[in-house]
């Protein structure tokens, strides 16, 4: 089976001992908390895809030279033959305040008060990590949309000595 590779991002918010998830409305996800992003469109990089899905999740603009990419992660799920490549993002700088629009929900959670219960299985895994301030890279393979089958994931020294080995 041909392995089709889909790229997305994944932006999270911090200020103060906070983070900014979203509460998905509709489509994948929903119902799950998550960070903001989205599908890269053709003739866009990576990290205008990234400000462009968190000005329209939640409307909060911020500039492309704020985000820092904290985490590669893939996603594989059982008789799919789509791989999600999932680039995540981090600022502490931005514009305006979050609000509600027709796909997100945001609010702002204190660090010990992540609602994992109610996010993506792998979410408690990785989360920790990012919460610490660490770079890593993770593939999760899944049965479903609940149940991990395997996963591995490991930290990193520097996401452009990543990039240079996994073009």
């Amino acid at each position: 089976m041909t392995i089709l590779k889909k790229v997305y991002t994944l932006v999270f918010l911090r200020k103060d001992n906070k983070i900014l998830l979203g509460l998905k409305k509709r489509g994948f996800g929903v119902n799950k908390w998550n960070g903001f992003g989205g599908k890269v469109e053709p003739n866009e990089t990576i990290l205008e895809a990234a400000a462009r899905e968190l000005k329209e999740e939640s409307c909060v603009d911020v500039k492309t030279s704020e985000l820092q990419n904290i985490a590669h992660l893939e996603f594989t799920f059982e008789g799919d033959p789509t791989m999600m490549d999932v680039r995540v993002f981090s600022a502490n700088v931005f514009q305006g305040e979050p609000k509600e629009t027709e796909e997100m929900i945001p609010k702002w959670f204190e660090l010990n008060a992540i609602p994992y219960n109610d996010m993506w299985p792998d979410d408690n895994i990785w989360f920790p990590l990012m919460l610490s301030g660490k770079l890593f890279y993770g593939i999760f393979n899944f049965k479903g949309f609940n149940t991990i089958l395997n996963y591995n994931i490991q930290e990193l020294e520097s996401m452009e000595a990543f990039y240079k080995i996994h073009k």
